[in-house]
């Protein structure tokens, strides 16, 4: 027996074979896994999203994009922006005429003599009621404006952050399962939720609040110089000053946001791995680990975010402090022309009133500045995952795959998930229709590899996968896939009905009875019925609330359902005991009759009747033939049997 273990020890030492985990299936495959390995010691700060090189206006590119379908209701918050801004130009005008016009005795403007022609006295009273009236009806329409711009604003955010959510979303399940190898879960999840979030708040009330301070800056600026174009002169000269200083602490505000945004997705990632490997985590009883690292996450979040606000804290104050300068000036110098007869105090008071008005825009654009650093990191980020083209394409003239009779060859097939580690090196075998073949190695051989290259979960490195005597690549990608069925180690339920879950397997009607059958095919169907509402029992996250040959039976009746003449099942039986493994087995066996089968196995038990056994050693077939052939060839698949039944048993056998 140690000779045979020793022997193995030799044939399948691989270099590069933690590609694969002990299961043999590569890590992408196990994101909804319950078993990733716990960390012995906190793990050090993620890295942040890797940078892509974005072309020239990418940015101006994807808001374009996303503001297109909403044209007309931009044109609406457009129209309703005008008469707010227009309606804020004139709120002081009516008090100018009561204090110049209705209290001075100083004459009505030309512009406004046709207020006379409506019936309005020239007298005192006559001008305070024309002031009155006119102070309603720019506060209604204002108020009709605003309600308009703030409520099609909110649609249009909403629905672009509904818009880019499923981009990502789909952009992400079209990517290869390499990227997921080499990307966190937790940072994309963070993207798709926090950077969306950011955007959409951005779009729904800091642009209207931008564009609106901008038109009333213009709009003020002339009449100022209308009234009194020195005074406007003190507001156009400290403007630049206040820009250049907001400029010069755009750049730092970006990057101390970037970082914020990079811990916040690290407290992400940190809690999607603990929560998600909670059974794990209190089997070892590391929830003091756990915590630990939640600790360390969440503090670098706050270190983060007080420099951030550090930066951030500066803007406000001097912005205020020239402002101030600014009114003393304007009521110093005002009070004089006053006295002199050369400003009335209408005029004053329209003019203090602009300079509020002008100098608040400014004093929020550069408040804002957080919110658009804010809001440009958000957008790269996204773009990053947008831009990734870890994709598997269709060609051009890819052909749709006609109801597939089975067969599947390789042909001197490598892979490699990095250049410096090959996985396979020259794979040719063929599966004729209908035959069961069964797939073994030691870990990191290359099993599961093999079968995520049929259905194209990667692309070969070199030589050719076909089916039927087409390449994989020919066909189109989605069609090829729904003809291929999984029955996998750990089957993943989702949160729902159990009927929800065996349906899942077709998309598409898919009636009572064919559920029925399908359950009663996997052996499924006894454990169900038992429950309290059986078919519409509702199992928890990942199907927890079921035990693993639970689990498996019902991942049978969903491969059942779908109905594939190909089946693909990577070690089904490994995890569960003996009577969950014999049920499970007797639902394989109904399930594989007329079907190509290609069986990873681990427990060679399960493949002994196949038709043939491939053994993948170093990148290559290092063997195959039947049970019988291989036990008498007393080579690695001989060794791997002695291992584990014991010679005794293996002579049995032979």
């Amino acid at each position: 027996m140690h000779a045979h273990r020793r022997r193995l020890q030799q044939a399948l030492t691989i270099p590069g074979a933690s590609v694969e985990d002990a299961g043999g299936l590569p890590a992408a495959h196990r994101l909804m896994s319950d078993t990733a390995p716990l960390p012995q010691t906190p793990a050090a700060p993620l890295a942040p999203i890797a940078a892509v090189d974005r072309p020239k206006g990418w940015m101006t590119g994807l808001v374009r994009s996303l503001i297109r379908p909403y044209r007309f209701w931009v044109l609406v918050v457009f129209a309703a922006m005008m008469v707010e801004t227009l309606m804020s130009l004139a709120a002081p005008w009516p008090l100018k005429i009561v204090l110049d016009n209705a209290l001075g005795h100083h004459k009505l403007p030309e512009w406004l003599e046709w207020v006379h022609n409506l019936g309005i006295d020239r007298d005192t009273m006559g001008l305070a009621l024309f002031a009155a009236l006119a102070t309603l009806v720019i506060a209604v329409l204002d108020s009709i404006a605003d309600y308009i711009d703030n409520y099609y604003t909110e649609s249009v955010g909403q629905w672009v952050a509904h818009d880019l959510r499923i981009r990502i979303y789909d952009h992400l399940h079209r990517l290869s399962l390499g990227y997921y190898s080499t990307h966190q879960t937790g940072n994309m999840l963070s993207t798709l939720t926090s950077d969306v979030s950011t955007v959409q708040d951005f779009a729904s009330s800091a642009t209207l609040s931008i564009i609106v301070d901008m038109m009333t800056i213009v709009g003020m600026l002339g009449i100022m110089f209308w009234l009194n174009w020195d005074f406007a002169l003190i507001a156009v000269g400290v403007t630049p000053f206040l820009l250049l200083f907001v400029m010069r602490f755009k750049k730092a505000v970006k990057d101390a946001t970037r970082d914020v945004r990079k811990r916040q997705s690290e407290i992400v990632a940190v809690a999607e791995q603990g929560l998600g490997s909670v059974r794990s985590v209190r089997a070892f009883d590391r929830q003091d680990l756990e915590e630990q690292r939640m600790q360390g996450a969440s503090r670098a979040t706050v270190t983060a975010a007080l420099k951030a606000r550090r930066i951030k804290s500066l803007l406000g104050p001097v912005v205020s402090v020239v402002v101030a300068l600014c009114t003393a000036f304007v009521l110093w110098r005002g009070t004089a022309l006053i006295v002199s007869d050369v400003m009335t105090v209408g005029a004053l008071t329209v003019f203090l009133a602009y300079l509020a008005k002008f100098f608040k825009p400014v004093q929020d654009l550069a408040k804002m500045t957080n919110t658009i650093a804010q809001t440009a990191v958000g957008l790269e980020r996204i773009q990053t995952i947008l831009a990734a083209d870890d994709v598997i394409p269709d060609k051009a003239n890819a052909i749709l795959p006609p109801k597939l009779e089975g067969e599947v060859a390789f042909e001197h097939v490598a892979f490699s998930y990095n250049a410096d580690a090959p996985v396979l090196k020259d794979v040719s075998f063929t599966v004729k229709p209908g035959q069961v073949v069964g797939v073994v190695g030691g870990t990191g051989s290359g099993k599961s590899t093999i079968v995520s290259l049929i259905p194209r979960f990667y692309d070969t490195t070199a030589g050719r996968v076909l089916i039927d005597g087409t390449d994989v690549r020919d066909y189109q990608l989605h069609p090829l896939r729904r003809q291929i069925g999984f029955v996998l180690q750990e089957t993943v339920l989702f949160r729902g009905t159990i009927r929800d879950n065996i349906a899942y397997g077709r998309p598409g009607d898919v009636t009572e009875a064919e559920v029925l059958a399908a359950a009663k095919l996997a052996n499924a169907d006894e454990f169900i019925a038992k429950m309290p509402h059986g078919y519409d029992t509702v199992v928890g996250e990942r199907g927890d609330t079921l035990s693993g040959g639970q689990r498996q039976r019902i991942g049978i009746a969903r491969a059942v359902i779908r109905d594939n003449p190909i089946l693909i099942l990577d070690e089904p039986t490994a995890a569960l005991d003996t009577e969950s493994e014999r049920l499970v087995m007797e639902g394989l066996e109904r399930l594989m009759k007329g079907r190509t089968v290609i069986c990873i196995a681990h427990r060679l038990s399960t493949i002994r009747d196949a038709d043939n056994i491939i053994v993948l050693a170093n990148g290559v077939v290092a063997e195959q033939g039947t049970h019988t052939q291989l036990l008498a060839g007393n080579g690695i698949y001989a060794d791997l049997y002695h291992v584990q039944f014991g010679d005794a048993a293996a002579q049995t056998s032979s």
